[in-house]
């Protein structure tokens, strides 16, 4: 094995780099859909070369030599990876596992709680107006998925930007968004790094039902404003202790204690001042301008056209850790079979 072997574990910092780029100027379903193939693909591939690193220490293990009919020798010396390196990245697959593990525990918790409420909801309509003064919309997941919508939103927003609301969040359960965010942060936890690509399919999904909203209403600039409407008024009017299911949809795992969906907006109690709400979206990946603005931006802006450089650079950067991944799992099937064939020789 050799350095090349490390590329993979490497390599997600450039997706995380680039994850705001691809979010900003790609249209946001095909942006969704790349991030997420990458952040699934990359995770993948650094937890396998953690599992490759990992096993070259159990090769160095007497017992494991000999139930496996190898030469430890031989093993050690065809084998540049060093011991401690190989011991960490042993630690490290089982920290990820385990993430991973508890994230798509409470997931799929969260999912089932989700259908649960969406059954609970009264009517047999996708759209449940709501008796409550707060101003609140969201997409319950779910096949199919049902709308809530608060009579205090139906209340901020012209008749016209009600139609945009309902398109937004008939998006999100059509497209079944959630699914997209819930791989984007199992991946996340599974390896940390990828958290800004997680938190930009975040972004994306939002950005993908908004498109949606305008397209179907047939005004931009309709569409930013009613954006804009529910977001003001969702934050002059929240109400925190809104059920799981309400912050199921689109949020990420670290969005989901403590948060109000609003409107397909996630919105944090206790960070609503600017300074603060910044710094958390620098954190994400985010950068300088909130999610909502950067939205309703995008939608007063010509809608984004396919670029075909970026989704080569997306391309290229899961293809160098695909290769890598696949020259050390080849390495390390060398060294074992070169250490067994000195044992069959009578050679160690």
């Amino acid at each position: 094995m050799h350095l090349a072997i490390y590329l993979p574990l490497v390599v997600p910092l450039c997706a995380a780099a680039g994850a705001r780029p691809i979010a900003s100027r790609l249209p946001p379903q095909i942006a969704t859909w790349l991030l997420t193939a990458a952040a699934v693909a990359l995770a993948a591939l650094s937890t396998a070369v953690l599992g490759l690193l990992a096993c070259t220490a159990l090769l160095r293990v007497p017992l494991v030599a000999t139930l496996g009919h190898m030469s430890v020798q031989v093993a050690r010396h065809n084998d540049p990876a060093s011991l401690s390196a190989a011991v960490a990245s042993a630690a490290l697959l089982a920290v990820a596992i385990a993430a991973a593990g508890r994230f798509a525990w409470r997931r799929a918790r969260a999912l089932v709680s989700a259908a649960r409420h969406a059954r609970c909801l009264p009517g047999s309509g996708q759209v449940v107006v709501v008796p409550d003064g707060s101003a609140d919309a969201y997409a319950v997941p779910g096949w199919p998925g049902r709308i809530v919508v608060t009579a205090g939103m139906l209340d901020a927003l012209e008749p016209d930007e009600r139609r945009v609301l309902l398109a937004h969040e008939r998006a999100h359960a059509r497209s079944h968004h959630y699914l997209f965010t819930a791989l984007t942060y199992l991946a996340a936890a599974a390896n940390p790094l990828l958290r800004p690509v997680a938190a930009a399919v975040t972004y994306t999904v939002e950005r993908w039902a908004d498109e949606t909203a305008a397209r179907d209403c047939g005004d931009r600039r309709l569409a930013a404003r009613a954006i804009g409407k529910a977001a003001l008024a969702s934050a002059a009017r929240a109400v925190p202790g809104r059920p799981p299911a309400s912050a199921l949809g689109i949020a990420g795992p670290f969005l989901m204690r403590g948060a109000t969906r609003l409107r397909g907006v996630t919105w944090l109690p206790g960070l609503a001042r600017r300074g603060r709400a910044t710094r958390l979206g620098r954190a994400l990946g985010l950068g300088g301008a909130g999610p909502v603005p950067r939205r309703v931006a995008a939608l007063l802006a010509p809608p984004p056209r396919v670029r075909p450089l970026l989704v080569a650079a997306v391309a290229a950067v899961v293809l160098v850790s695909s290769a890598a991944a696949l020259d050390a799992a080849r390495d390390l099937h060398t060294v074992v079979e070169l250490a067994q064939t000195r044992v069959f020789t009578g050679r160690s």
